[in-house]
């Protein structure tokens, strides 16, 4: 007979006794942690169901917030935080090519002056057709007006604002040009909205007439104005060409959406008009006295609410 199979030894390994007490005294000293403070577990237990308390709390008020909210509030402040992220994306981004060097520093503030303006019109009729409408799209200037406020007063500091949008780095001068920058931005939108044609004529003069006055001038102009050797005759032949056409532009934009209506075989020639007296304006040597962005804008509004009238262009 076959011999008879031997069994096989099965060996288990088991951690030494050493490991073992080790880990026990690990628990064991956890354990005494946890026990040694019950007035920081408890605490934390309270904290806990604090927060969860007030978030199960504040769930049910937000959820009717929205639900009770009409579709044009939400519209209205869904463009409100487009446009305000917008503008500070705007300003931002000529910072950084004003920090690359990649653009000039009064290049880059006289390209934010235009296209604050002119994008900020364009966006208007992203707001919906409440009469609350004007006064979301006036929180926009409302928070740029306090930016300035804060960073002119000294309150915080932005080299890179100052930097883009004043003319000697000053955080002084926040509180002249820019500030009333903002100022007329928050007017046109308080007073005239889409429904007049004053205020969008007004901030088209100020925005793309004196800007590209500026840029136009600086550039070009060697042949100044014998009143006035601040001024070119190029810079100011640029302002009235380029705020008629930006201001024809912005016009037929507005109509075509049903705003207002323009009669354009009247409207062209008192358009000129208008962009002739804020020429004029901008050309007279008064700077020392009232600033570019509060002599024209209030120039073309007077020159606009009389040739114009409040809500048509006929």
């Amino acid at each position: 007979m076959a011999a008879a199979a031997r069994p096989v030894d099965v060996v288990r390994h088991f951690p030494c006794s050493s490991s073992v007490a080790a880990s026990s005294s690990l628990l064991l000293s956890r354990s005494k942690s946890r026990l040694a403070s019950p007035a920081a577990a408890a605490a934390s237990s309270m904290r806990r169901r604090l927060v969860l308390g007030v978030g199960a709390a504040a769930a049910p008020a937000v959820a009717a917030l929205a639900a009770s909210a009409t579709p044009a509030a939400l519209r209205d402040c869904a463009a409100t935080l487009l446009i305000t992220a917008g503008a500070y994306s705007l300003v931002r981004a000529f910072d950084g090519l004003t920090a690359r060097r990649l653009i000039e520093q009064n290049l880059s503030r006289k390209i934010v002056h235009v296209l604050s303006g002119v994008l900020f019109m364009s966006s208007w009729p992203l707001f919906s057709n409440s009469t609350e409408a004007r006064f979301f799209a006036a929180i926009v200037p409302l928070l740029n007006c306090i930016r300035l406020l804060t960073y002119g007063l000294r309150l915080s500091t932005d080299e890179a604002l100052v930097k883009s949008v004043t003319r000697e780095g000053k955080p002084e001068e926040l509180l002249r040009g820019p500030l009333y920058y903002v100022i007329v931005l928050l007017v046109s939108v308080l007073v005239f909205w889409r429904q007049s044609p004053i205020g969008i004529v007004s901030l088209s003069m100020m925005s793309g007439g004196d800007g590209f006055a500026d840029i136009v001038g600086r550039r070009y102009g060697s042949a100044k104005l014998p009143f006035n050797e601040n001024k070119s005759w190029i810079g100011s032949i640029s302002m009235f060409i380029s705020g008629f056409l930006l201001s024809a532009l912005m016009l037929f934009y507005f109509s075509c959406l049903g705003y207002f209506t323009v009669c354009w075989d009247l409207a062209l020639g008192k358009l000129a008009l208008v962009a002739l007296a804020a020429t004029v304006v901008e050309c007279i040597p008064v700077n020392d006295v009232v600033d570019d962005n509060i002599s024209v804008p209030l120039a073309t509004m007077l020159a606009a609410y009389l040739l114009f009238g409040y809500s048509s262009c006929c």
